[in-house]
């Protein structure tokens, strides 16, 4: 018997999917638990719009991605801090003070977790940060340190 996953099932396969089992194992197990659907020509329709709109949503989020990507591309972010000789800050920069600079100056909200600093910035000068926006798409964030 051919159903349609609802669920992701051990050993059969991931939501969404068509697979073929028992009919005993269909009926008895995967329809009880609302695991699965009978592959009928009306829930596989359903299923074609439903990936459809997935498909469609994915690729709007993306555009989303890549338009706020240009914009972060654009920002320079100027971060005030108190150096000493060398141009060696009393202590250090961190992505929240980064984020935060980002969304009092340019009134834009990201998330920090997302902002890629290996190490706190620890020197006076320009970095250029990576900015992970969504799977696939990346920015640069300039990040100006200037003496206070």
């Amino acid at each position: 018997m051919k159903v349609i996953l609802l669920q992701d099932v051990k050993g059969q396969g991931k939501k969404g999917e068509i697979v073929n089992v028992s009919d005993g194992y269909a009926r008895n197990f995967l329809f009880p638990k609302n695991l699965a659907t009978e592959a009928t020509t009306g829930n596989m329709k359903t299923l074609e719009q439903q990936n459809k709109a997935k498909k469609l949503k994915k690729e709007q989020e993306l555009d989303k991605a890549k338009k706020l990507a240009a914009e972060i591309e654009k920002l320079t972010v100027e971060i005030k801090a108190k150096a000493g000789e060398g141009g060696r800050l009393f202590g250090s920069v961190t992505s929240k003070d980064i984020i935060e600079a980002v969304e009092k100056n340019h009134k834009m909200k990201l998330d920090k977790k997302k902002l890629v600093l290996p190490d706190p910035i620890r020197e006076l000068g320009v970095k250029h940060l990576e900015m992970k926006v969504y799977p696939g798409v990346v920015a640069k964030l300039r990040v100006q340190v200037i003496e206070e």
